[in-house]
């Protein structure tokens, strides 16, 4: 990649389709072999993987937080509707406060620090508003784990605060949205082996 910059261009603006990165056809997926399904990036980024509670203190790039955030656009939602909002907590102070908000894990004092927060009034559908907050959260959560992944194949690590005190986190970053989690991202101090998972024989259930 020549020029990093140019990477938001490349992925959704290019006028030719056959220089655009995003979205691309799908063609010829079907003739790709297992190992070389399992040897693509993303396999090698979802396998490798790691949640990282140390980090470096050095700054992430301003190019590499526009494509964790272009990556978390990119999530799957409810109709298409996008139902959250992404807060990127810069402030020193309101850091050490989610801390507290987040019983008290000293990791989310983080070099970057996103609140994901659910925003159903964004999904304009016509169902129960119980129902446009399951979507919203289902929303929120696909954003973060896709802006997770993305941080990983960038060389950065993160960890996903789920445990928090959502009262707390929305009057610590003054909104009135629902947080979903707490994402926090930098360069690992020590790059983390991954760890064995469950067997698919026992995490997956076939139903005939």
């Amino acid at each position: 990649m020549s020029n990093p910059k140019d990477i938001l261009n490349k992925l959704f603006k290019e006028t030719k389709p056959q220089d655009r990165l995003y979205p691309q056809s799908e063609t010829g997926i079907q003739d790709l072999e297992s190992e070389e399904i399992l040897n693509t990036n993303i396999y090698n980024i979802m396998l490798n993987r790691r949640s990282q509670r140390k980090f470096e203190s050095k700054d992430v790039e301003a190019w590499k937080l526009d494509i964790i955030f272009a990556a978390a656009d990119t999530a799957p939602t409810a109709g298409g509707f996008q139902g959250f909002d992404i807060f990127h907590i810069k402030n020193q102070n309101i850091k050490i406060k989610l801390v507290g908000a987040a019983n008290n894990q000293p990791y989310v004092n983080a070099p970057v620090v996103l609140v994901f927060c659910m925003n159903p009034s964004r999904v304009k559908m016509t169902f129960p508003s119980q129902t446009l907050k399951k979507f919203s959260i289902q929303d929120a959560t696909l954003a973060a784990a896709y802006a997770q992944l993305a941080a990983h194949s960038l060389g950065l690590s993160s960890i996903w605060i789920g445990m928090i005190d959502e009262i707390k986190v929305m009057e610590t970053i003054g909104t009135d949205l629902l947080p979903s989690s707490i994402l926090c991202i930098g360069y690992p101090k020590k790059v983390l082996q991954p760890k064995p998972k469950r067997a698919l024989s026992e995490l997956i259930h076939v139903i005939e």
